[in-house]
């Protein structure tokens, strides 16, 4: 009994920690959870079978592939579910290299996207491919001409990231991609971050490639889906039997493609709710610290980022030491790890160059649609009152 009533204390405690890391996953949407019990409690039956029980799995799966494409406004056909936004990463970066090797093997990247396209560019490069990783500007920014002096007759892939994950700085990929249509290259896309929270229309975008991840837009860990343009042939990465349109083996993961299908559903249907709802909190939060702290520093573009992102310096504070104070109260990410004596500043500020006095002080603020201005007021007096201690030491 009494341990019972330390865990209940401690769930009592959790309920009160203010949830600002949305950009690293997302609580399940109460709408998501209720769609998908019916795939725990009752509809157990294999997609494959022809019988009753595989039916309603099988009507499902195509329910929820239906929920995807009205997201980005494509057909069903073009929506391969993935196991999360890494593997659609992968089977979009791999699928078209070796899909295309008698074509080119040069690549086109930038140095800030996420380790789920950096390592398949370094795996890839080991293979006999060629890859250019584009800088960025002080906002994150890449340049659309940096994209054009790259381009060789090699080309085959450029992949950009949508939006950072860090600073949240959104990239031109219109622009990019109306570029690309003209030599003929294919355009894929890391979307993880900006589905669900800005306009992921792959038609105005121009992409023939597109990743999602569930569980950063309230769905579960653990599923994700590939978008691949009509006529867009990839290698497979999995190999088995003839799921997901011959795409990728594997029995369906009914219970998670339900729940993003109705993810998919609700951030169409609230899309531009949940965009000026976290836009007012993270500029709340951010006028918050202005009017109680000096020294800090906003990194990413200053407009053209995700309206929940906000990337924060504080000068000469050590972001671990910061978390040390908050972490009982507030849940946010580093922008830097501090090893012993040594700071090692995120990949992503050092591309942006960020001075290292304000990068090792950086913070990751990341809101999310269930984030209430009582919230973000407790956190603007926690962390302000923690970093104005420990620069008064």
């Amino acid at each position: 009994m009494q341990l019972k009533a330390i865990l209940h204390n401690r769930e009592d405690e959790m309920k009160k920690l203010v949830y600002l890391d949305y950009n690293a996953t997302t609580p399940h949407d109460p709408e998501v959870i209720a769609a998908m019990r019916p795939f725990l409690e009752e509809h157990f039956g294999n997609p494959s079978s022809p019988h009753w029980y595989g039916v309603q799995t099988k009507n499902a799966v195509e329910n929820a592939r239906g929920q995807v494409a009205y997201l980005l406004n494509c057909q069903p056909d073009e929506i391969v579910f993935t196991s999360g936004g890494t593997e659609s990463n992968n089977y979009a970066i791999k699928g078209i290299a070796f899909a295309n090797q008698d074509k080119g093997n040069h690549i086109i990247t930038t140095q800030i996207e996420h380790p789920a396209v950096i390592e398949v560019c370094k795996f890839l490069e080991e293979h006999g491919f060629e890859v250019s990783y584009l800088p960025v500007d002080e906002f994150g920014l890449v340049n659309i001409s940096d994209v054009q002096k790259a381009l060789t007759p090699k080309t085959i892939l450029i992949t950009i990231m949508h939006a950072n994950n860090e600073v949240g700085t959104i990239q031109p990929i219109e622009e990019i991609s109306k570029l690309v249509k003209e030599h003929g290259i294919i355009m894929h896309t890391d979307a993880a971050q900006s589905v669900g929270k800005i306009p992921t229309d792959v038609n105005r975008l121009g992409v023939d490639l597109l990743s999602i991840a569930g569980h950063k837009l309230y769905a579960p860990k653990g599923i994700g889906a590939l978008y691949i343009r009509r006529g867009v042939q990839l290698s497979k990465l999995i190999h088995g039997a003839g799921h997901e349109q011959d795409r990728r083996a594997g029995t369906e993961n009914v219970l998670e493609i339900v729940g993003l299908g109705k993810a998919c559903e609700i951030a169409k249907r609230d899309l531009e709710r949940n965009m000026l709802h976290t836009r007012e909190m993270r500029d709340r939060l951010h006028n918050g610290f202005s009017e109680k702290l000096k020294d800090i520093k906003l990194n990413g573009h200053p407009e053209n980022r995700l309206p929940n992102t906000l990337s924060l310096s504080f000068l000469r504070l050590d972001a671990n030491a910061l978390l040390s104070e908050i972490k009982d109260y507030v849940a946010v990410s580093a922008g830097a790890a501090c090893h012993s004596d040594e700071v090692e500043i995120s990949y992503v500020l050092r591309a942006m160059n960020v001075p290292l006095e304000w990068a090792r002080g950086t913070l990751r603020f990341s809101m999310g649609k269930m984030t209430t201005e009582s919230e973000i007021s407790k956190a603007i007096n926690v962390i302000s009152d923690a970093v104005i201690g420990l620069r008064n030491k």
